[in-house]
């Protein structure tokens, strides 16, 4: 939905401010974020530098999530409603104050160390074990999604969700909710058909080499 409004008079300039909606605001920038995913993907398979550009896309996902939290919470009151896509999605701005349908709901500080910890964990290996371009880019996308929620645990407390589904009933998302999940459903795709093929002998060699925090912990008994 776009409003317009006209000021002026027959003795003074008329203008005319068009503005968009919030609900439109973040269509537009989701459509910018999927735009860019797919010109870095295109990228990526031609330079061969899937790293690099889905590190981009990662960062372009927080970006975006951090950009739509903030449009909403300047364009909405806590609990209020706009259009988004009618019979599908509304816009609701919430605050969860723990993880998936609410649980663990006031550890604030738990949930933020858990969420470091598994960041940290998927980042060691995005870049030292998976070199499959699914794998690179679904891990990828899981870090960029976790980052924009944990940015928002640790500035805020609880995490702005927004995106309410109308069809079924379904708890408040938000972008990087989106990200985390489709990235997590691609990892198990990636896992199950191409990380024996592709990736095992990388860890095997990394657990070869000492880099297994379970063979160096036995190395120092």
């Amino acid at each position: 939905m776009i409003d317009t409004t006209v000021t002026g008079g027959a003795d003074s300039p008329t203008a005319v401010y068009v503005s968009r909606s919030a609900g439109d605001t973040v269509l537009l920038y989701f459509a910018i974020l999927l735009v860019i995913l797919a010109l870095a993907v295109f990228m990526a398979r031609r330079r061969g530098m899937h790293r690099f550009y889905a590190v981009l896309g990662a960062a372009w996902v927080v970006i975006i999530d951090q950009y739509v939290k903030r449009l909403v919470v300047a364009s909405l009151t806590l609990g209020d409603s706009s259009e988004l896509l009618p019979g599908l999605f509304r816009l609701t701005h919430v605050h969860n104050y723990g993880a998936a349908w609410s649980s663990f709901s006031g550890a604030r500080w738990l949930l933020v160390g858990f969420t470091a910890a598994a960041m940290s964990m998927l980042i060691f290996l995005v870049t030292r074990i998976v070199t499959h371009p699914l794998g690179v880019w679904s891990l990828w996308l899981v870090v960029g999604g976790g980052v924009g929620n944990l940015i928002d645990r640790v500035m805020n407390g609880y995490v702005v969700d927004m995106i309410a589904t109308e069809f079924i009933d379904f708890p408040v998302f938000n972008v990087a909710d989106i990200f985390v999940t489709c990235g997590t459903a691609a990892a198990a795709v990636y896992y199950f058909k191409f990380y024996e093929k592709c990736d095992a002998k990388n860890w095997e060699k990394k657990k070869a080499d000492g880099t297994d925090p379970a063979d160096n912990r036995n190395g120092q008994k």
